[in-house]
């Protein structure tokens, strides 16, 4: 068991923990009583999670006097929809909550999101715990505020902004992830490194294998640096204003790519992040802002450790003008010009308004013609 680590999302009124450590779901019990407003919870969870997990927290919370119900839905990408989302809703009002009642999220980055933008809509609002178990929602999505759920244009276009009371990051959980979802996690890691701390990307060059490889120490350092950092730019600005949208390096292109598979398991949402920051690197670089070394550094790092860097990588018909054609509907698109997150240096992203498309689809079209 690691040293349980603390990190404050500093909001005001609002402000919230991240607990780091392992062990935290046997202790999850007197950590939430603290900051639940009555002694019920209703916890939402996943196919995967729940015969692991479940039955941990739930002795914890009972111990602690909190009574709960729990409702899982099937694993996957799938859930994050209006049919799953519209069964939780009818679920969770079906057990009569009142608005003390406390919504826990224990899973993944879909089950985070659905429950999030549950509690932010049920009632008018409820509060909810963020339980992540993936390192991918340890490290992002778990912290923010953002909830979502995806639509048939595109991923993460309906949600709101919704700050959980607490967040336990349980390291023991990513004990039992498969090495696929530790690698996509990994992506969101040294995305902090390229955006924002140059020195945290060369210490991501270094432990990488180690984070990936179930390394406590390496891990509980990467997901406290992560958390840190995005906590620094939520407390800046929550509601992505401005420099928040510096997080999203990458995910103007994984976004499209994900839609182009369909938003399921064929291309992890954490793997195409990494992809995608790969092709934002390229597209700085064709806009004169960074070397062309730190794309190939980035590729060479992605590919020692097993993952996936290019969108040739992944065994699909792409096309570079259906790629293209998602950019538009970016949700950081303004007045149907293109807008991108790019690097003008290692470890300092940039908001690139009115980019030029045929610079992006060239890009794009670059990496599918490779051999």
């Amino acid at each position: 068991m690691s040293e349980v680590r603390h990190i404050t999302v500093a909001l005001g009124e609002r402000s919230y923990a991240i607990h780091v450590g392992g062990g935290l779901l046997a202790q999850a019990g007197p950590l939430m009583a603290p900051v639940m407003p009555g002694r019920r919870a209703i916890i939402v969870t996943d196919t995967n999670v729940a015969p692991h997990y479940l039955p941990t927290l739930e002795r914890s919370l009972s111990d602690a006097g909190i009574r709960t119900d729990a409702l899982t839905v099937p694993a996957g990408e799938a859930s994050k929809g209006f049919s799953t989302f519209q069964w939780l809703m009818d679920e969770l009002l079906a057990r009569q909550p009142d608005r003390k009642t406390t919504l826990i999220a224990l899973g993944g980055g879909v089950v985070g999101d659905l429950t999030g933008f549950a509690a932010s809509v049920l009632l008018r609002g409820v509060p909810f715990i963020q339980v992540p178990t993936s390192l991918l929602a340890q490290v992002d999505s778990s912290v923010g505020g953002k909830t979502a759920i995806n639509a048939a244009r595109g991923k993460n276009l309906i949600g709101s902004f919704y700050q959980p009371q607490l967040v336990l990051a349980d390291l023991d959980t990513l004990a039992t992830l498969p090495l696929r979802e530790l690698r996509a996690g990994y992506a969101e890691i040294i995305k902090y490194g390229l955006i924002m701390d140059a020195g945290f990307y060369g210490e991501c060059l270094t432990q990488g294998a180690n984070v990936i490889g179930g390394d406590r120490t390496a891990q509980q350092h990467a997901v406290l640096a992560s958390c840190a950092h995005k906590a620094a730019i939520v407390k800046a600005d929550e509601r992505e204003a401005d420099m928040r949208a510096l997080l999203n390096f990458g995910h103007t292109f994984a976004h499209a790519l994900e839609a182009e598979t369909g938003c399921g398991d064929k291309l992890l949402h954490g793997e195409a992040v990494g992809i995608g920051m790969v092709m934002a690197c390229r597209l700085s670089a064709r806009m004169g802002l960074l070397p062309e070394t730190v794309e190939h550094e980035l590729t060479g790092h992605f590919r020692t450790l097993g993952m996936l860097a290019t969108p040739r990588d992944l065994d699909h018909p792409w096309d570079a003008a259906m790629i293209c054609r998602h950019f538009a509907e970016d949700k950081k698109a303004e007045d149907g010009t293109l807008t991108f997150v790019v690097l003008n240096q290692l470890g300092r992203a940039v908001v690139a308004k009115k980019v030029d498309p045929v610079l992006a689809l060239d890009a794009v079209a670059s990496f599918l013609s490779e051999d």
